[in-house]
């Protein structure tokens, strides 16, 4: 059976991976959306918590219809960057058709980025043999447009950085997922897709063969 679950919570700068994947095959031939209403979007924000850090207070935030106007523009800007970035490979195909132009997707990342200021912070615990350095966000702005802004500086730090060349586009049957190339010979976003791939290869030499 298909795994459908969404990606799991994405530590540094997989969060822009993690918004990508919100779009995943349903397992019957089609594509599932998890940000199809707020109520999706409020879990998603939830779940990765830990990844937007200090930029969102998540326990409290609820989406509305404004805020998921927000991420969804967004995350298409995102996925047609990836789109760009995995070239001369192929894209995914849930939205092969409709991509933003390159210089589109970049001006609404960063337009999104610089909605909110950050400042460094410094965190140096009683028991800490050393401190650590952190951004935070600043300003009065609302929740919608301090998530966008961390989600904007997330995927801009992931596709100027070294995983960018690591991205790809999942070929399973009926994928439509980004993933990041962890291991040199990783073929698939899940091991599901590579069954499913190998499951029809089989199917394929079979009908070759003329095997029933």
């Amino acid at each position: 059976m298909p795994d459908l679950t969404p990606g799991p919570a994405a530590p540094g700068h997989r969060l822009a991976l993690a918004l990508a994947v919100t779009v995943r095959h349903d397992g019957h031939g089609g594509v599932a959306d998890d940000l199809l209403a707020p109520e999706g979007l409020t879990a998603w924000v939830r779940a990765h918590a830990g990844a937007l850090g200090a930029d969102l207070d998540t326990a409290a935030f609820t989406a509305d219809p404004r805020a998921l106007e927000t991420v969804r523009g967004l995350r298409a800007a995102v996925r047609s960057l990836f789109a760009h970035a995995v070239r001369p490979g192929p894209p995914s195909p849930a939205d092969a058709h409709r991509l933003l132009p390159v210089a589109d997707a970049v001006a609404r990342l960063n337009a999104a980025a610089a909605q909110v200021p950050v400042a460094p912070a410094l965190h140096w615990p009683p028991h800490a043999a050393r401190p650590a350095s952190h951004t935070v966000a600043i300003g009065g702005r609302d929740d919608a447009e301090r998530l966008a802004a961390a989600l904007a500086r997330d995927a801009i730090a992931f596709l100027a950085g070294p995983e960018r060349v690591l991205l790809r586009a999942c070929q399973g049957p009926r994928c439509v997922r980004y993933f990041v190339k962890d291991h040199p010979r990783q073929e698939w976003c899940k091991p599901s897709c590579g069954n499913r791939a190998r499951v029809a290869r089989h199917h394929s030499r079979r009908r070759a063969a003329g095997t029933p």
